[in-house]
């Protein structure tokens, strides 16, 4: 997930600049303090630092996503849903924020809660309508390399569909989220272990062990997947072979 916020956060790099011109000196010093930020929490501080002082900012949607890019890699899903919401409200149809507030809401919900089925609803409706603008999207900076731009668009639309899996899976729809994940996998750019984790447990719960056990294997096999994630996956492999064994 590390290298999608990356991507994420050059997207929003990118679109702001091609964005309307600052009105005075001050406000472009603002900007590029957000453009300048090296750490979440900085990045935070600078977007609330513009948006204080230069309320009719034309940059306002752009440093919005920014920062709730921002707040989702320091896992504040509170404040992610903050300010992806209100980077919606300045653009309905920004398809960085779609992501990342569904992906949020895909995260915090679930089985028993009371209001499950409303959220699974609207933030599937958000994963589809992100990828849906992904597809047909053109690049935010004509300076931007098209191969990079290309592995922008893989990796959100990966991440669209990562969100769509994670919502079929709290509904317990597990084939569809094995569809899901398995054209997360595919589509992305970037080989993403965690994305490849969910799977294998989606494959677990609907007793395809030989695929969760490959898949898992796929993932320790990884070069430079993280210890965390390693952990994981051979605590699913430990599963796999309970099950299987008790099958």
């Amino acid at each position: 997930m590390k290298m999608k916020f990356m991507l994420i956060g050059l997207l929003a790099v990118a679109g702001l600049a091609t964005a309307q011109k600052v009105k005075s000196q001050k406000e472009g010093e603002a900007v590029n303090a957000v453009i300048a930020a090296q750490t979440p929490d900085a990045r935070i501080a600078a977007v609330e630092n513009l948006l204080s002082k230069f309320k009719d900012t034309e940059f306002k949607a752009a440093v919005l996503e920014m920062a709730a890019n921002a707040a989702q890699q320091k896992n504040d899903a509170a404040a992610t849903m903050i300010y992806g919401n209100r980077a919606l409200e300045a653009n309905p149809k920004s398809m960085q924020a779609l992501l990342i507030v569904s992906s949020t809401m895909a995260q915090g919900t679930k089985e028993f809660d009371l209001d499950k089925d409303e959220k699974v609803k609207k933030a599937t409706k958000m994963a589809g309508d992100a990828i849906a603008i992904i597809n047909t999207a053109e690049k935010p900076n004509p300076q931007l390399p098209d191969e990079q731009w290309i592995s922008i668009k893989k990796d959100m639309i990966s991440r669209g569909h990562e969100t769509l899996g994670m919502l079929a899976a709290v509904d317990k729809k597990y084939d569809v989220a094995i569809a899901e994940f398995k054209t997360a996998v595919e589509a992305g750019a970037t080989p993403e272990p965690a994305v490849m984790i969910r799977l294998a447990v989606a494959y677990t719960n609907t007793k395809r062990f030989d695929e969760a056990n490959a898949t898992v294997d796929r993932v320790l096999a990884m070069a430079g997947t993280p210890e965390a994630l390693k952990k994981i996956a051979q605590e699913e492999k430990a599963r796999i072979a309970k099950l299987k064994g008790g099958q």
